[in-house]
């Protein structure tokens, strides 16, 4: 008989047998595979945790005993556990959500799923935990070894160890990847660890050899496990690594041996103090497509067959992030100063061509961010011309170091920002909408936003042709738009795209919202509203040309997918007001909301970013019903409605 089914919460785990959640997590990875293989998602980390998920929560009582994924992305098995096995729609508006959500279930902690955080939330929720005087309950964090790479994971473990009296279980999910192998010296040492054979033997070996001996013995070898575990841990040179953290640490242990597991947690949750458990487990373990897929090991698919793991639907199409890894291959090629860096993304952010072809110019600096940026100033310091490559949303966490280290320095650091603008199923965290609000807060920076193929090869090169100043090229997820040749470029670059029927309407479109641009002026042009559509190219700074256009317009509109408050608008607005030109301006943008999980076309179109919504605005602004109202024609006024119908073609 099937157990899935009738698992409704953790507790519903406490009456099972060995065998049964053997069962269980054969159940689970069948359920994982067959559903994200219809919806899409990140199957690989969590045939990982299969057994490490139910484990803890046979060990813990969620939610009283938070547990907190780092990153959430390994939080689907936790799903299932705890009430919510519909995966109909997972990562689809109205349906559950890529990763922890608090609507979703109290059992859902943290949703940012920036990594390496997991940490410092444990820190802070035990700490309250012990001085509200709830002792009785216990903090888990899971963090992968990746996200051990992250600086914050040992910001928080230096304050952990020095205030020790609290109930907090660091459970390291230690499967030699993040997205790809995980990188750096931390990697090397667990590495090693992983795959000891001391280790291997010892640990098999004393299992075997106390398993045959009896129930008596198994008490016994229970009893000593601690030590045990401290043996194996100086055996195989753990304890340099833990030694002067002041943290029991109990591991390695099989992340897929449901003993191992349970008895090696349960020691951690009675030990009353900070507990690091090393559990080493396989990536997609379970599901030989999975396995075998040396690249991510299925980190995040698409739909799939689930019996071969083959791609379905894909279709074809040019992607931006493959237009980019074209050239930087040809830049680098051109340019021996040219190097590349990530924050453990090779592949994701199109590094892996660079890589191969000139392997000795990529650094990959792991989960770091903040390094990986502070880093390429001293990069460029050295005559060197660092190519950055983040994904748009986790260029956040290193604004400091754009500010501080290469702008402050005048450094020629060229960032380049992946699946900028809203990029759908991913949620909240994983949006790229602040980058364009935040970035131009920076002195001397130069943002670029091409609008296809052709434009994102011209601007990353002249992105990388600057020397004393940082510049950024930000494109967003998805497939390439054909590309839209300008019908003139003016003096400062910028390319005008359509004129006609008059100077009524100026939009300004930024990257791709340029082809949404050019549906609004075919409709206003069928109202008979002339309609004039420029690409900037270079978002940041606003070039001149664009204020005498503006100058010349009765009405500017300004279209992005980034956050509207703050956003190139503001900008926009800013300077023709500095230049004392009083064109009104309409700022369209995202709302500055943290935005649930829904396809990139839903967002837009609840943000107002369609262009039959944008030409009605703009008809009523014309026509002077609608804020802000354009500026009075030649004649001295606005015409009626009347007068506007009888003018129209």
């Amino acid at each position: 008989m099937a157990l899935l089914p009738g698992i409704h919460g953790p507790r519903d785990l406490d009456a099972l047998t060995p065998d049964e959640l053997r069962q269980l997590a054969t159940e689970v990875r069948s359920f994982l595979v067959e559903n994200v293989a219809r919806t899409g998602g990140h199957l690989g980390p969590n045939l990982g945790v299969v057994e490490l998920t139910i484990a803890l929560h046979k060990v813990f009582d969620s939610p009283s005993d938070p547990i907190i994924f780092d990153t959430g992305h390994q939080s689907y098995v936790h799903k299932m556990l705890t009430g919510r096995q519909d995966f109909s729609d997972l990562r689809s508006r109205g349906g559950l959500a890529g990763y922890p959500q608090r609507s979703e279930s109290e059992h859902d902690v943290v949703e940012s799923s920036h990594a390496s955080s997991s940490l410092s939330w444990a820190d802070g929720v035990s700490r309250a935990f012990s001085r509200t005087g709830r002792r009785d309950r216990h903090v888990v964090a899971v963090v992968g070894d990746g996200a051990l790479t992250g600086g914050m994971t040992w910001e928080a473990l230096n304050n952990i160890s020095d205030d020790n009296d609290r109930n907090l279980v660091i459970v390291v999910n230690d499967n030699g990847r993040s997205y790809a192998p995980t990188i750096g010296g931390m990697a090397r040492y667990l590495n090693r660890v992983r795959t000891n054979d001391a280790y291997r033997t010892l640990h098999r070996g004393s299992d075997t050899l106390f398993r045959r001996l009896g129930p008596a013995a198994r008490a016994v070898y229970r009893g000593v496990r601690g030590g045990t575990h401290g043996f194996l841990s100086r055996f195989t040179n753990n304890e340099a690594l833990y030694s002067n953290l002041d943290i029991k640490y109990l591991g390695p242990i099989d992340g897929h041996d449901f003993e191992s597991l349970i008895e090696t947690l349960e020691l951690a949750k009675s030990y009353g103090a900070p507990v690091i458990v090393h559990a080493i487990t396989d990536k997609g373990s379970g599901y030989a497509p999975a396995m075998s897929d040396e690249a991510d090991q299925f980190h995040a698919v698409g739909k799939i067959d689930p019996i071969t793991g083959e791609a379905l639907g894909a279709g074809g199409g040019l992607q931006w992030t493959d237009v980019f890894a074209e050239e930087l291959v040809t830049v680098g090629a051109e340019r021996d100063d040219v190097i590349a860096m990530t924050a453990a993304m090779l592949r994701p952010t199109g590094l892996q061509q660079f890589a191969e072809r000139f392997p000795e110019r990529v650094y990959d600096v792991g989960i770091a961010e903040q390094h990986a940026v502070a880093s390429a100033a001293g990069l460029a310091f050295g005559g060197l011309h660092p190519v950055v490559a983040i994904y748009a949303t986790f260029m956040n966490r290193a604004f400091d170091q754009v500010m501080m280290d290469v702008a402050l320095h005048k450094a020629g650091v060229t960032f380049v920002l992946d699946r900028a603008g809203v990029t759908g199923p991913d949620g909240p965290s994983h949006h790229g909408i602040w980058d364009l609000a935040m970035l131009q807060l920076v002195p001397g920076i130069r943002i670029a936003a091409p609008r296809d193929a052709a434009r994102l090869r011209e601007e990353f090169r002249e992105a990388t042709a600057v020397e004393d100043a940082p510049t950024v090229v930000r494109y967003p997820k998805g497939k390439v738009p054909a590309d839209l040749e300008a019908i003139e470029r003016l003096s400062d670059g910028v390319d005008v795209l359509a004129r006609g029927g008059g100077e009524d309407v100026l939009l300004i479109g930024i990257g791709p919202m340029v082809h949404l641009a050019m549906d609004v002026a075919e409709r206003l042009r069928a109202q008979g509203i002339g309609a004039t559509v420029i690409d900037p190219r270079w978002a940041i700074p606003v070039q001149p040309s664009i204020v005498d256009l503006a100058r010349e317009h009765r009405l500017v509109i300004t279209i992005e997918d980034g956050i509207r408050v703050g956003g190139v608008g503001t900008r926009v607005r800013q300077v023709l007001r500095e230049a004392g030109v009083d064109t009104a301006v309409d700022e369209l943008g995202i709302p500055d909301e943290f935005i649930d999980h829904a396809t990139r076309e839903q967002i837009l179109e609840d943000a107002g970013l369609t262009a039959s919504k944008i030409a009605h605005d703009v008809v009523a602004q014309v026509l002077g019903t609608r804020i802000p109202v354009a500026r009075q024609t030649p004649t001295g006024s606005i015409p009626t409605i009347e007068e506007w119908e009888k003018s129209r073609p």
